[in-house]
């Protein structure tokens, strides 16, 4: 497949009801408004293709940017390529989710994240602790820095209600994510969440609530599922 066929079949397929609930969640023109069912069907038929990937991610356009993370082979993915892509992700949905998918499951992800966070960009800094989340539930505990973790957990305590708004709702995020998957740091998560207390995050006039850390990872206890990994961060 080519970029070209490809960006013709998503411009079949947009709906502008899917755009307007996309714009409400922070996804920035221009995009078509394709469901992520349909951006999957094209990736079946795509497979692993970095070249096709970095085509598509080059349009700008969002929903061919997702489906770029979705195609692309992540070992392949150098520094540069994820720099570049971290900094075009201006759609939440890019850099909140695609980027830090892709970055987690490169050969970069941990460093990348640390170093996305000190960005003063939202949009780059939101990716860096999205993706320092996903490794968190895709890498076994003896593969992740757990000091270093221990201290993300108290940058966040210290940050978290003075960050930009997508950061603030990536930090809590982060926060559940090591309660629930990193069982070692399951109590610092919780008495991390005690401290920084309720969590404020714009909505934007969505129904989209901000979820209670403790309350998440009490649930992950309850299930039996704490400390369990992911095999793949993307869906």
């Amino acid at each position: 497949m080519t970029v070209d066929e490809v960006m013709a079949e998503l411009q079949s397929h947009g709906s502008e009801s899917i755009k307007k609930i996309l714009l409400k969640h922070g996804v920035k023109e221009p995009f078509f408004g394709v469901k992520v069912e349909y951006l999957k069907t094209i990736q079946k038929k795509a497979k692993k293709d970095y070249p096709l990937a970095k085509g598509l991610y080059a349009t700008g356009n969002a929903d061919a940017m997702y489906l770029a993370g979705l195609i692309t082979d992540d070992g392949k993915m150098t520094k540069a390529d994820l720099q570049t892509w971290v900094e075009q992700a201006v759609s939440t949905n890019i850099n909140e989710y695609t980027v830090p998918w892709v970055a987690t499951e490169s050969n970069y992800g941990f460093e990348l994240g640390l170093e996305w966070i000190d960005s003063p960009q939202e949009h780059i800094a939101a990716a860096g602790w999205s993706t320092l989340a996903n490794l968190a539930t895709l890498k076994a505990d003896s593969d992740l820095d757990i000091p270093a973790y221990r201290a993300l957990l108290q940058r966040v305590v210290k940050d978290i209600h003075t960050a930009p708004n997508r950061v603030t709702a990536r930090m809590n995020i982060f926060v559940i994510t090591v309660g629930s998957y990193v069982a070692p740091l399951t109590e610092d998560a919780k008495a991390a969440a005690n401290k920084i207390g309720a969590v404020y995050v714009n909505t934007e006039g969505t129904a989209c609530k901000v979820p209670d850390a403790i309350e998440y990872i009490n649930k992950a206890i309850t299930r039996g599922t704490l400390g369990k990994k992911k095999k793949t961060v993307k869906c």
